[in-house]
């Protein structure tokens, strides 16, 4: 090794280290709530440790890797982002879900009293429950909703651009508005249209299932524009062929469309069990939860309609349970992510053999 290279060798380690010196000293402080002295200049240890890791990265003495170095210092601001919001917040909940955390600090590490509290709270398996049937239910729903409608808006029928359109606009309201909007028409509209005294909001079952119509009636727009993309990438002379051979249109469609989208169904599947999973804002705005439920576990309960995700905001924010709220949270992304790679795995198989 020439002493040029030893020496921005020497010069990339000493940076490398006083970065992550720098990284660890900030989380630290950030960790253990310490605002004063030292601890107020994490912010300026985040930043001028990044630059040092940076720094050191970029000064390693190569010459085949050094266009793989520049690429990375490129990328480095958007994976640090990811890891600050994402990654770095998810071990520390991860820490978290063990303590009695209040939200701002903890005074004792309870081990796993929070995981084994859950599994005997009636109101959490009842959320756990609901939120699996909701999933699927949706993913049934919504997938034969949007297909049907991707269908009908790649016929050659006049004023398909306006359908596609309006089939996709309720995406694009926020789902608080969109709950409250639906909780008028329930409540207000629906009753008078039905001469009814009560608002199918008023019992769990009809209320589960207003959810359930709310939530496919919103996201099978956006799911139907994947499965428009998907059939319009069927080769148009496969479809003459079978046309000519006279493949009638069931034929053509169970025969040789869907095989040949296969990769979209397994995108649909996915992006609608992952969505279902975390619905949120609907289930606030729309019953917020409420709901009466008899004999479940031994007991009755009150949050019927209450999805886990809900379940876990209620836990956090209202009874400012942190410490039991995270430890649900890692539960539940447990769940999530266990159930996606599954699902993905077995819609994988079926594109092959498809």
């Amino acid at each position: 090794m020439t002493e040029s290279a030893s020496g921005k060798k020497s010069l990339s380690m000493t940076l490398l280290a006083l970065g992550i010196v720098l990284l660890v000293a900030a989380l630290y402080f950030d960790i253990t709530k310490n605002y004063s002295g030292l601890g107020s200049m994490r912010g300026a240890f985040l930043v001028c440790g990044a630059l040092l890791v940076l720094a050191g990265i970029y000064y390693i003495p190569t010459v085949l890797h050094h266009r793989a170095i520049i690429n990375f210092i490129f990328l480095f601001p958007l994976l640090f982002t990811f890891a600050v919001t994402v990654i770095i917040p998810m071990f520390v909940g991860f820490f978290y879900s063990f303590t009695d955390w209040n939200g701002v600090s903890f005074t004792k590490m309870v081990g796993l009293e929070n995981y084994a509290a859950m599994f005997k709270e009636p109101a959490f398996i009842w959320s756990l429950l609901l939120t699996c049937l909701f999933v699927i239910i949706n993913m049934i729903l919504v997938n034969l909703v949007a297909f049907l409608l991707a269908m009908l808006c790649t016929t050659k029928i006049k004023g398909v651009g306006f359908f596609r359109a309006a089939y996709f606009l309720p995406n694009l309201i926020g789902g608080i508005v969109l709950g409250y909007i639906w909780q008028f028409i329930f409540s207000n509209v629906l009753t008078k249209i039905l001469n009814s005294p009560h608002s199918a909001l008023a019992q769990t079952k009809t209320a589960f299932i207003a959810i359930i119509v709310v939530y496919v009636w919103q996201y099978a727009g956006y799911i139907m524009l994947i499965y428009i993309n998907g059939l319009a990438t069927v080769p148009k002379d496969v479809l003459e062929a079978a046309q000519i051979d006279g493949a009638s249109e069931v034929k053509t469609l169970f025969a040789i469309k869907i095989p040949m989208i296969a990769a979209t169904f397994t995108i649909c599947t996915f992006l609608t069990l992952t969505s279902a999973f975390k619905q949120f804002d609907v289930n606030l705005a729309l019953t917020n939860g409420v709901g009466t439920v008899r004999g479940f576990m031994g007991t009755r309960l009150s949050n019927g309609t209450q999805m886990i995700a809900l379940n876990i905001y209620n836990t956090a924010f209202a009874r400012d349970m942190y410490g039991y709220a995270q430890a649900k949270a890692i539960l539940f992304f447990i769940i999530l992510a266990t159930v996606s790679l599954i699902q993905v795995r077995i819609s994988n198989k079926r594109e092959v053999e498809m």
